[in-house]
C-alpha cells in the first residue's frame, strides 16, 4: 500500500522506489526558517570596538566585516530567491528532493561561519586566499547541489508543474549551470588574487537578480494575457 499524498491542485497517490511524492510546501516552509536564522545570523559575527574613546576609527576598522556581511547577505538572499524560482515549478517533492534540499540547508547553515573567517582573514591580512576559498567553495556547493535537484526533477515531467513548458526548464538549468562556472571562477581566481575573487562573485549578485528569460510556459503567458484583456 502506497503513502497518501496530497499535492497543489488536487490528491495524487503515485509513489517511486524512492517513497511517496509529497506537497513541496513543507520543504519551501523549513528551508525559509533556515535560511532566515542563516541570514540573521550573519550579524552576530560583527563585534562591536572595545576602545569606546576611539569609537569612529573602530567602527572604521570592522570593514572586513560589513564587507563579507553585504557579499554573504546578498548571496543568501539570492540563494532564498532561486530556491523559491526553482520550488515554484516542483509539484511534489520524493525522498531524493528531501535529501538534496536538507543538504543544501546544512550548507546555508554553514554561510556565517565561512563570513566570518573571510572577515577575519581580511582584518588581519592573513590567510586572504584560503578564507576566499572557503568561502566562494560554500557557495560553490550550494550550485552543485541546486543543479542536482533540478537535475532530478526535470528528469521526470511528473515532478514539474505545468507553469514551465521545456524551454522554461532549459532556461532554468542554463542558469543554474552558469553558477557552477561563475563561482567556480570566482573561488579560483580568490586563490590567486583574493580581492579580484571577492569581487568577481560580487558580481554574480548582481546578475542572478535578473529574472529568468523563458520561465514562465507560453501557455501560462497566453493565459495572462487573456485575462488581462
Amino acid at each position: 500500500m502506497t503513502e497518501p499524498v496530497h499535492e497543489p491542485g488536487g490528491p495524487a497517490g503515485r509513489a517511486t522506489s524512492f517513497g511517496a511524492q509529497r506537497d513541496p510546501s513543507r520543504v519551501v516552509a523549513f528551508s525559509d526558517g533556515v535560511i532566515a536564522i542563516s541570514i540573521t545570523l550573519l550579524v552576530l559575527e560583527i563585534r562591536p570596538p572595545h576602545d569606546t574613546r576611539h569609537l569612529l576609527d573602530g567602527l572604521g576598522k570592522l570593514w572586513p566585516s560589513y564587507l563579507a556581511y553585504v557579499l554573504t547577505f546578498l548571496l543568501i538572499g539570492q540563494v532564498w530567491a532561486n530556491h523559491h524560482i526553482m520550488f515554484d515549478h516542483i509539484r511534489s517533492a520524493d525522498r531524493v528532493v528531501l535529501f538534496l534540499n536538507t543538504l543544501v540547508l546544512m550548507d546555508i547553515a554553514f554561510l556565517p561561519f565561512a563570513a566570518s573567517v573571510l572577515a577575519e582573514a581580511f582584518r588581519d591580512g592573513q590567510g586572504r586566499r584560503t578564507a576566499v576559498v572557503l568561502h566562494g567553495a560554500a557557495f560553490e556547493l550550494l550550485a552543485v547541489l541546486f543543479n542536482a535537484i533540478w537535475w532530478w526533477v526535470r528528469r521526470d515531467r511528473w515532478l514539474l508543474t505545468d507553469t514551465i513548458d521545456a524551454a522554461g526548464v532549459r532556461a532554468v538549468s542554463r542558469r543554474f549551470r552558469l553558477a557552477l562556472v561563475w563561482l567556480a571562477a570566482g573561488t579560483l581566481l580568490g586563490a590567486l588574487i583574493p580581492v579580484l575573487g571577492v569581487a568577481m562573485i560580487g558580481a554574480f549578485i548582481v546578475y542572478y537578480w535578473l529574472p529568468v528569460a523563458g520561465e514562465i510556459s507560453a501557455a501560462r503567458r497566453r493565459r495572462h494575457r487573456g485575462h488581462r484583456t
